[in-house]
């Protein structure tokens, strides 16, 4: 193995284990906000007369519910904002593929029109040239 090529493997490992990272803080962040969601919601109501009533299985799923919602409301709107972006993104690129095309269709006539007035002129260069040979032989 060369050493180009075990220097693009290190590379290589170490953009997995940046990924790898990310990922895991990502995902660590996402615990630490549904641990604290839950334990708000598990929060005990301190009342002076009666304990509280156990929460029953709908207010539970309820709760699971809007939690989901609210993480996924957000997500949401961060996929719709990059979606509008790419379509964007997407649009400027053909527009410019578009004008790119334009430009060199411009510089290949521009190139013929050079290589026929070139050929013109030395076309008319070596008329020339027989003609100045022709007097001098006379």
């Amino acid at each position: 193995m060369n050493a180009t090529n075990r220097s693009e493997e290190i590379e290589t490992e170490s953009d997995v284990d940046t990924n790898l990272a990310a990922v895991s803080e990502v995902e660590a962040g996402i615990r630490d906000f549904v641990r604290n969601d839950i334990a708000y919601l598990r929060r005990p109501v301190v009342s002076t007369e009666t304990a509280p009533p156990e929460p029953s299985a709908d207010a539970t799923v309820n709760n699971v519910n809007s939690l989901i919602q609210r993480v996924a409301g957000t997500s949401l709107a961060e996929i719709e904002k990059l979606i509008s972006e790419l379509e964007s993104l997407r649009d400027l690129l053909h527009a410019e593929g578009q004008r790119v095309q334009r430009e060199i269709s411009g510089y290949a006539q521009l190139s013929q029109a050079a290589m026929k007035s070139t050929r013109m002129i030395a076309d008319n260069v070596t008329q020339w040239k027989r003609a100045a040979d022709g007097l001098r032989n006379s």
